[in-house]
């Protein structure tokens, strides 16, 4: 880090406080200029990173979860002035998973926002209508509809606190009770839309859930395209072959064979995309990196490459 450079960190205060974040500064921060930016429940970081570009940073920090980081996001990819950087403090930390960003380590997350190299990172932009109003938001992970989403909406606030990610295993059993299968069209990259019918409809950027679950195994958060996956199961037999699908197929058959693109299944389809519009038969609760955006019947997904470059 070059004497007298500016890094803004903004943090959101139900995760972590001021007071920690400083005493874990690596030494390299003496030689820069720091500015804190607070989120609020207002403004959970678009705001905020918004300052730390008017105040000159070249690098801006997201000290929080999933969602302080989407939003610290997507506000940089609107202005390629500074870069990203990210202290993961949530529950999923999925983006700082995929990228290997360290977690549960303050000192460690720091050190790399102020030494760290970066890299070109993409983002989806997702556009819907909600409760009558039209959206369009950025993510860095996933978006989508079905067992995420339920999950999601059914995972108990208390719990996440005390157990973190696992009370989203919790949950699993009501989020698959309550998934059900809907009709809806979906057009690739513009193409003419095709009929289809699935319970889960997922598009990613990354594809590595915690526990090292790979529930998209070609997603590259720096490739340029997204990934897509529809899944259909339903009842004790179909899920076993999406199962088998995930497990051999696309896991350890893949290990020792030359498929470079995923395999799909009669209950699991993978594509990589571009761009995705989706037309739902009914409505349902769409998902974007951990955040609950209510119910739409309709939503758009394109890709921004190298949207933002991350630390």
């Amino acid at each position: 880090m070059m004497a007298g450079s500016r890094i803004a960190i903004v943090w959101n205060p139900s995760k972590t406080s001021r007071e920690d974040l400083e005493r874990a500064l690596p030494a390299s921060a003496a030689d820069a200029e720091v500015s804190w930016h607070e989120t609020s429940p207002d403004d959970p970081g678009q705001g905020a990173a918004g300052e730390a570009l008017a105040a000159g940073a070249a690098v801006v920090v997201a000290a929080g979860g999933d969602g302080t980081v989407r939003a610290v996001a997507e506000r940089l990819a609107q202005d390629d002035a500074a870069e990203l950087a990210i202290v993961p403090l949530g529950t999923g930390n999925l983006l700082a998973r995929n990228l290997g960003v360290p977690i549960n380590d303050l000192r460690g997350a720091l050190t790399r926002a102020f030494e760290g190299p970066s890299r070109a990172l993409d983002l989806g932009w997702i556009t819907t209508e909600v409760d009558g109003a039209a959206t369009r938001q950025a993510f860095a992970v996933l978006a989508g509809i079905g067992i995420d989403a339920h999950m999601i909406v059914e995972t108990d606030d208390d719990l996440k606190s005390k157990v973190g990610w696992l009370a989203y295993v919790e949950s699993l059993g009501r989020a698959l009770r309550a998934t059900e299968v809907v009709q809806m069209a979906i057009a690739l990259d513009g193409a003419t839309p095709e009929q289809a019918e699935g319970h889960t409809l997922i598009v990613g950027n990354c594809g590595t859930l915690q526990g090292g679950i790979a529930l998209l195994p070609d997603a590259d958060p720096s490739d340029g395209e997204l990934d897509l996956l529809l899944l259909s199961a339903e009842g004790i037999g179909q899920w076993l072959d999406t199962l088998r699908s995930f497990i051999w197929d696309n896991g350890i058959r893949r290990l020792f064979s030359r498929h470079e693109r995923a395999e799909s299944a009669d209950t699991a389809t993978h594509a990589r995309v571009g761009r995705v519009s989706v037309e739902l038969s009914e409505p349902r609760v769409l998902e974007v990196d951990g955040d609950d955006l209510g119910e739409t019947s309709s939503f758009t997904v394109e890709v921004q490459p190298a949207a933002v470059r991350v630390r």
